[in-house]
């Protein structure tokens, strides 16, 4: 039995709508067949961008978009992707496959897929091998609202008025693929670098340091110490990998101790957000840098028969619980988490959409993110959680994660991941500080652990109306489904 008590009007902070964001890398099939398939292509789209990907995203409400990587950003030179596209330099995609890219997805197609979609754009610069002078340039052209010669750029290539650009990365993983820098050379590179992302017109950008690879608490300590001043946001990048880098583990071939390895894994990310933030809290008690958890998710071994280098693998029931449950916890951390971008949107690692040719699939996670949607910046509140307990072998974890919040229209929503593959789980919640006569709810679930939606099948495993809630006074009695995730609305 799980028994929860919910605190109706204790609020905990606001939970950013950016906890939702994405991630799309130039790797394997992200970008190229899966959002790009340019003007001349069959496959339905909008200025080159498919439409059906653009309908997809515009239904879980995606609240921002984190280009050109990765690792990719790092080796991006921003001038080869603007102009006509004929005219464009190609380049080598030297860390994924080693492919040869035309350039044909650049600044301005990256900005219209933001608009059609409704995101905000988060662009990540070039600092391991780029320049102060191209970084600066970049946000002068995108963004400077007089007569300057990357604004006369921008106008050449088709674009009269700027852009509003908000969230701008100085570099990515520069501990690693970005430059294998030391902290101590990183920050200052990040305090030269960041002067020259600049404020003009009315935009104002938010910048984000590379902050650290998993439990590198020192990476942390270092950049909040000599560069925190200079930041608006810091990154924190986790994978749930079950096994080891170099053997991973099938995405759809694995038995439950694959299964309760991997989840307990994605649990591990509310201790590492809360180590960190205790750095974070030291040198910014009042919270003005937040935690930019820019790349989060599964990461398996390549589905058989694919490009090792393309990070394409299948996605599961499995994975729509890793989501659930980094979600609940996102939530937990709302007051320093600000912004969190899911690897990746499609065709890449726990991508939330699959494309193949002009078919598109949306997987289990996809479904999370819509099922979600509802706690977009809405009022955490609290919701204390006695869970009963999920052994496997010696080792145990809890069998129920939750979290809740109330909307502007004074719904309370609760989300619960259910994470026995075998068990339905028992709660039992007290309602305080509100009155609710009425409960509804989704529910995903399936009827095997790596349940997966393929393209002859793209809909065997989504979402379902809810009925094993009940109220009855105060008190809210639930019977959650084995390996489940579920949203109850109360009001």
């Amino acid at each position: 039995m799980t028994k929860m008590i919910l605190n109706a009007d204790v609020k905990l902070g606001k939970i950013s709508k950016h906890i939702y964001g994405h991630f799309a890398e130039h790797l394997g099939r992200c970008i190229y067949g899966g959002i790009w398939v340019g003007e001349d292509s069959e496959i339905p789209n909008t200025g080159g961008i498919r439409n059906d990907v653009i309908d997809a995203l515009r239904q879980i409400k995606i609240p921002v978009l984190r280009w050109p990587g990765g690792c990719f950003a790092d080796e991006y030179h921003w001038q080869d992707g603007i102009g006509p596209r004929e005219q464009r330099p190609r380049m080598i995609n030297t860390h994924w496959g080693g492919v040869v890219e035309n350039n044909h997805f650049g600044t301005h197609e990256f900005m219209l897929l933001c608009e059609l979609t409704g995101a905000e754009p988060y662009i990540c610069g070039n600092v391991g091998s780029g320049t102060v002078y191209e970084m600066q340039q970049w946000i002068e052209y995108i963004t400077f609202d007089g007569d300057s010669p990357m604004a006369r750029l921008r106008w050449e290539t088709g674009r009269d008025e700027p852009w509003k650009l908000t969230y701008f990365g100085v570099g990515n993983e520069n501990w690693g693929c970005g430059g294998h820098m030391r902290p101590e050379y990183y920050a200052d590179l990040f305090r030269r670098y960041a002067t020259y992302v600049r404020n003009f017109g009315g935009n104002r950008i938010y910048k984000i340091a590379c902050g650290s690879n998993g439990g590198d608490l020192r990476w942390t300590e270092v950049l909040m110490r000599e560069a925190g001043r200079m930041m608006n946001g810091l990154s924190l990048h986790y994978y749930t990998v079950p096994h080891t880098w170099s053997k991973k583990g099938s995405a759809t071939v694995f038995d439950h101790s694959e299964w309760f390895v991997t989840l307990k894994k994605a649990l591990a990310i509310d201790d590492l957000i809360a180590r960190h933030s205790k750095i974070m809290d030291h040198y910014d008690p009042q919270g003005r840098v937040g935690m930019i958890v820019d790349e989060w998710g599964t990461w398996y071994d390549p589905e058989p028969g694919t490009n090792p280098g393309f990070l394409y693998q299948q996605n599961t029931i499995r994975d729509a619980l890793v989501a659930g449950i980094t979600f609940n916890i996102f939530h937990k951390h709302c007051n320093r988490v600000h912004m969190a971008n899911i690897a990746q949107t499609v065709n890449v690692l726990q991508a939330i959409l699959l494309t193949e040719g002009d078919k598109l699939v949306k997987t289990p996670t996809y479904h999370v993110f819509d099922m979600y949607k509802v706690h977009q910046d809405a009022e955490a509140v609290e919701l204390v959680c006695e869970s009963g307990r999920y052994q496997y072998g010696e080792e145990s974890v809890p069998q129920v994660t939750a979290s809740a919040s109330r909307n502007q229209a004074g719904q309370i929503h609760i989300s619960l991941c259910n994470l026995d593959p075998e068990h339905e789980a028992e709660v039992n919640c007290d309602l305080r500080g509100m009155e609710a006569g009425r409960v509804t709810g989704t529910a995903l679930t399936a009827n095997a652990m790596n349940a997966h939606n393929t393209f002859d099948q793209p809909e065997l495993v989504k979402p379902q109306p809810f009925d094993q809630a009940v109220i009855r006074g105060q008190t809210l009695t639930v019977k959650l489904p084995p390996m489940s995730v579920a949203v109850l609305c109360l009001e």
